[in-house]
């Protein structure tokens, strides 16, 4: 299951801070995950504080 980070993302990167694959980046908007790294591992999605980060 992908998880991908919605337009409620307040880009305060406490998702990349906890992703233990590295796998998120700033993007043009605000946080991006790249699937090709992401172990699927749910971090990010229980560290968002604005729950921006869904399961696709």
């Amino acid at each position: 299951m992908a998880y991908v980070i919605t337009d409620e993302c307040l880009s305060c990167g406490t998702c990349a801070a906890n992703c233990p694959a590295e796998a998120i980046d700033m993007g043009e908007l605000h946080y991006e995950i790249d699937a090709d790294k992401c172990l699927e591992c749910g971090t990010c999605a229980a560290n968002c504080p604005a729950e921006a980060i869904v399961a696709e």
